[in-house]
C-alpha cells in the first residue's frame, strides 16, 4: 500500500481508543444486535464516556473539537471488522454538522451535548415511500399554525428510527415552490402524533435499527424550525459532500477487509493437494483487487485532504462514492466466490460485508443519481477538468 500521510499521532492515539472499543464493545454482541435489529442504548452512552461520537463538533457544544479525520478513523476501524453498526458515522457525521452549521445557539445548546455523551440518539428523515432520492419532491408536510408547525407523513428506511430520540425531518412548507418549498424541522419523538412503523426486514446492515415513521398532526415549535423556512434543500445540499465521503472512507476500508480475510482464508484452504492460494487464478484476482483498492485508497485520502480545506464539492464527492461502491461491491462478490460454500454461510463475516455492501450503492444518493449529477455537470462544463 502507498504510505498514508494524513494522520497525525492525535489521530492515531484515536484509533487504538476506537480499536479497543470496538474490541470490548462491539465484537462480543454483535451477532445479537444483528438477531436483535438494533443496538442496546448502553452501548452510545459507552461511546460517548470515551469521546468517540461527535468528534467534530466544537468543543463549546459538548464534542472534541476535532476535525473530519477523527470520524474518518472511527468508520475505518468499524468497516475493518465489518460492522456497520452502531452508526456511529450518522451522529456523528451526518446529524450533527446540520446543528452545528445551521443551528441557533438554543437549538445547539440543547441537542449537541447530549448527541455527544450518546443520551440523545438522532435520525435523518428524508426518504419516503414514493421516492428516496427525489428529495425536491417530498410529500411529508408541515403547516404553520400559530406557533407550531402541524406535521402529517411517513418516512422509510430510516436508520437509527426505531433508537431516535432527535429527528431532522425534511419536510414540505410550501406546496407550490418544489425544492424551495422544503424545510428542515428538529422533532423529538417522544411527542403525540409521532408513531415509529415495524423495523424494516433487510437483506444486509442487520443489526442497523431501519423503520418507518408516521406522522400524524404532529405538533413541532416552530422555534425547532433548522435555518430558514424553505431553506432545507440548499441545506441538505450543503452537507452532501460530507455524507457521500463517509460512504467513500467506508467503501474503501470494507474492501480492504475483505482482501485481507481472502487472503488469510485462501492461504489455510486446502484444495487439490495444495492451497488455495497456490492456484494462479486466486493470485490475479486477489492482485487486481488490490491494485484497483490501492488505487481509490489514493483517491479516498486526497477526497478527505480537500475535505479538511473546504475545498471538497458535491460534485467530486459523488464522484468518489460512486467509484468506491461500485468497487466495494466487486471486491465483495469476487471475495465471497474464493471461500466456495463457506463464503455463503453467515458465520464467515465476507457473506455478510456482501450482503451489507448492496446497501452503499443506494444510501447517500444512488449510484444513478450520482451519473446523472456527474454527466450533467460534464455536458454543462466547455471544458471539463481533467
Amino acid at each position: 500500500m502507498v504510505p498514508r500521510t494524513l494522520f497525525t499521532p492525535e489521530h492515531d492515539l484515536f484509533r487504538s481508543t476506537v480499536r479497543s472499543f470496538i474490541e470490548t464493545r462491539v465484537l462480543p454482541d454483535y451477532a445479537t444486535w444483528e438477531a436483535d435489529g438494533l443496538v442496546p442504548r448502553d452501548v452510545w452512552l459507552a461511546a460517548g464516556e470515551l469521546g468517540l461520537l461527535c468528534p467534530m463538533t466544537p468543543e463549546e457544544d459538548g464534542g472534541l473539537g476535532g476535525d473530519f479525520l477523527f470520524s474518518a478513523v472511527l468508520t475505518e476501524e468499524m468497516s475493518r471488522v465489518g460492522a456497520v453498526a452502531p452508526t456511529f458515522y450518522l451522529q456523528s457525521d451526518i446529524a450533527a454538522p446540520y446543528l452545528v452549521h445551521h443551528g441557533t445557539p438554543e437549538q445547539k445548546e440543547r441537542w449537541l451535548p447530549g448527541m455527544a455523551t450518546g443520551e440523545v440518539v438522532a435520525a435523518i428523515g428524508m426518504s419516503e415511500p414514493h421516492g428516496g432520492s427525489d428529495l425536491a419532491h417530498l410529500k411529508t408536510s408541515a403547516v404553520r399554525d400559530g406557533d407550531d408547525y402541524v406535521v402529517n407523513g411517513q418516512k422509510v428506511f430510516i436508520t437509527n428510527g426505531h433508537t431516535a430520540d432527535l429527528l431532522v425531518l425534511a419536510c414540505r412548507t410550501n406546496e407550490n415552490q418544489g425544492a424551495k418549498g422544503v424545510s428542515l424541522l428538529l422533532v423529538e419523538t417522544d411527542q403525540a402524533g409521532f408513531e415509529r412503523g415495524r423495523k424494516l426486514d433487510k437483506l444486509g446492515c442487520k443489526a442497523q435499527d431501519t423503520a418507518e415513521l408516521f406522522f400524524s398532526d404532529l405538533r413541532v415549535p416552530a422555534s425547532n424550525l433548522l435555518g430558514e423556512e424553505g431553506g432545507g434543500f440548499a441545506i441538505l445540499m450543503s452537507e452532501l459532500a460530507q455524507e457521500r465521503l463517509v460512504q467513500a472512507v467506508r467503501a474503501v476500508a470494507a474492501a480492504e477487509a475483505a482482501i485481507d480475510w481472502t487472503i488469510e482464508y485462501s492461504r489455510d484452504r486446502d484444495m487439490f493437494g495444495q492451497t488455495l492460494a497456490d492456484f494462479q487464478n486466486t493470485r490475479f484476482v486477489l492482485a487486481q483487487l488490490h491494485a484497483e483498492v490501492s488505487a481509490l485508497r489514493v483517491y479516498v485520502d486526497r477526497c478527505m485532504e480537500l475535505h479538511l480545506t473546504g475545498d471538497l464539492d458535491a460534485l467530486e464527492a459523488a464522484k468518489v462514492k460512486m467509484v468506491t461502491t461500485q468497487l466495494q461491491g466487486r471486491v465483495m462478490d469476487e471475495c465471497l466466490q474464493l471461500f466456495g460454500g463457506w463464503g455463503y454461510m453467515t458465520e464467515y463475516p465476507i457473506a455478510r460485508a456482501w450482503a451489507d455492501a448492496r446497501m452503499t450503492r443506494i444510501g447517500g444518493g444512488s449510484i444513478e443519481v450520482m451519473k446523472h449529477l456527474i454527466g450533467r455537470a460534464l455536458v454543462a462544463d466547455p471544458k471539463p477538468a481533467r
